[in-house]
């Protein structure tokens, strides 16, 4: 067998999809008319071969009973890094005994719907803590800029094994969706516990010298995969004495058009179509809502777009009192009437006077509590600062606010004003700069909420790059985003099957 690459117009490759076995499918919108690229699968004749072809999509996974293994490793966090590395030592033979501090998937999602509705934040269950990490509700995206090493092609097998669609194995940029997600993350769970792996949810590692009284082994392997959002438990690992040390991140805020508007900039480079129109809504269903990708330099930082989410909602992704963290997500068919994305400046280490380790970490902490202090003229709790994009560039007030998807509700902000200067005047120059690329994307009718301040973590945990294992601690395996070697869904997966690869090697 061999592939063929077909550029069809959007109806064409609609059709070739519900026929044809593909392996690769992207959209193109550089040129006038937009193109979808097909790589389909063909026998020896050059045919397509058949969607429904008797021919294995891949090699299934084979995991092995636990129940009376010899070898063990803990598990710390629930997340794509800390779930893949359990399935990976079941796939060895090894059982892992995994600790989540949330709650179970179903469990969390009732606490982020009283999030939502300004009912309260429960600090251990909420967008970023509990089962499945911070991606389950924030979109489920399984695309990555990352060039790690590894099977990343295992990773999205691994995803549809346990219910994602056909798509996630030949889209180029891979979406479920926060909708379906969570039934997958149950699968995965319900696989571990069914093999002999244990997980133990709502129980938060205060200290590693907890593991002991957890673990009757008094050697154990430890993958650590806390996600980047667990400040206290960075804290705890810096008052342990385990390594750390900044890591360059990324601040913002989140930006929301109508889904409307990024559609004619996108697939129709401006043009004035009528969005009620049989070309748009053809164009529409067959390719979903547009995307975009932006990056420019300002000042020799860059200023980018970051998780963006066609038909997609600003959701409230803090995880401590009195702060103000936004983020955005999708649910799997992607049709809000808006899009958002962060746009997000390149924070150094240098940027930040001194030498503690978790000093971007405290960076952080401060813009979030001064976003919170600039919602708390209303009386919901959960609401976020906000802006009309262009006053925000012009550096003006906004006397009103469009309609926004934010659901705990947004408030006139000056963010012009109190963003720090080197994060505000680089976005106003970037959205300059995005504005030239695609004429009309800087406009009041669509507004920024604040602040994106969790884009990647702000710390990393040192690790040997050949064993994996923390430079400090022996037997410590940092990995994902929390551990600073990853960014998203896909990479942290991939970064916690090599950290249970390493454990399995050492027998």
């Amino acid at each position: 067998m061999a592939t063929s690459q077909y550029i069809l117009s959007p109806r064409e490759a609609h059709e070739a999809e519900q026929q044809w076995r593909v392996v690769k499918r992207s959209v193109d919108a550089r040129q006038r008319e937009l193109r979808v690229h097909l790589t389909v699968l063909t026998d020896d004749e050059g045919r397509p071969i058949a969607k429904d072809a008797p021919i294995p999509l891949y090699e299934p996974p084979v995991f092995q009973d636990v129940h009376k293994a010899v070898r063990s490793a803990i598990i710390i966090g629930a997340g794509p890094a800390g779930l893949f590395a359990a399935l990976t030592l079941l796939e060895h033979g090894i059982k892992p005994i995994l600790y989540e501090r949330g709650k179970e998937v179903s469990e969390r999602k009732k606490d982020i719907a009283l999030l939502n509705r300004n009912e309260g934040l429960n600090p251990e269950s909420n967008y970023c803590f509990g089962e499945g990490g911070a991606g389950t509700f924030s979109d489920g995206k399984l695309f990555s800029r990352s060039k790690k090493r590894g099977n990343m092609q295992r990773v999205m097998e691994l995803f549809h094994y346990f219910g994602a669609p056909d798509t996630v194995l030949y889209e180029a940029h891979a979406h479920i969706g926060s909708d379906k997600l969570p039934t997958i993350i149950k699968n995965m769970r319900e696989c571990i516990i069914q093999h002999g792996g244990e997980i133990h949810f709502e129980t938060k590692i205060d200290s590693l010298s907890q593991l002991s009284t957890l673990n009757s082994k008094p050697i154990t392997p430890v993958i650590l995969a806390i996600g980047h959002s667990a400040h206290d438990t960075y804290r705890m690992l810096a008052a342990e004495g385990v390594a750390l040390e900044t890591k360059g991140f990324a601040m913002g805020v989140r930006a929301e058009h109508p889904q409307s508007l990024i559609n004619r900039l996108m697939y129709f480079k401006g043009r004035n179509i009528d969005i009620s129109g049989s070309q748009y809504t053809e164009t529409i269903s067959y390719v979903g809502n547009a995307s975009y990708s932006l990056v420019t330099q300002v000042d020799g930082r860059g200023v980018y777009s970051f998780c963006m989410c066609p038909g997609g909602y600003i959701v409230p992704a803090g995880s401590t009192p009195e702060t103000c963290v936004v983020n955005g997500m999708s649910a799997s068919h992607r049709n809000s009437p808006f899009a958002n994305s962060g746009m997000v400046v390149q924070i150094n280490p240098e940027d930040i006077p001194g030498d503690n380790p978790l000093r971007g970490l405290e960076y952080q902490e401060a813009l979030e509590r001064e976003a919170f202090k600039q919602s708390a003229i209303s009386s919901q709790p959960s609401a976020a600062p906000a802006q009309r994009l262009r006053d925000f560039v012009a550096g003006k007030a906004s006397k009103d606010l469009p309609k926004c998807s934010y659901l705990p509700g947004i408030v006139p902000s000056r963010l012009d004003q109190w963003l720090p200067a080197h994060i505000g005047h680089r976005l106003q120059q970037g959205f300059r700069d995005f504005d030239r690329k695609y004429p009309g994307f800087l406009t009041n009718e669509a507004v920024i909420v604040g602040v994106e301040s969790r884009s990647s973590s702000a710390v990393r945990i040192p690790r040997d790059p050949e064993t994996l294992q923390s430079v400090s601690t022996p037997l410590l395996y940092p990995c994902g985003e929390g551990a600073g070697y990853a960014g998203g869904i896909t990479s942290s997966a991939l970064d916690g099957i090599n950290a249970a690869l390493k454990i399995a090697d050492l027998a």
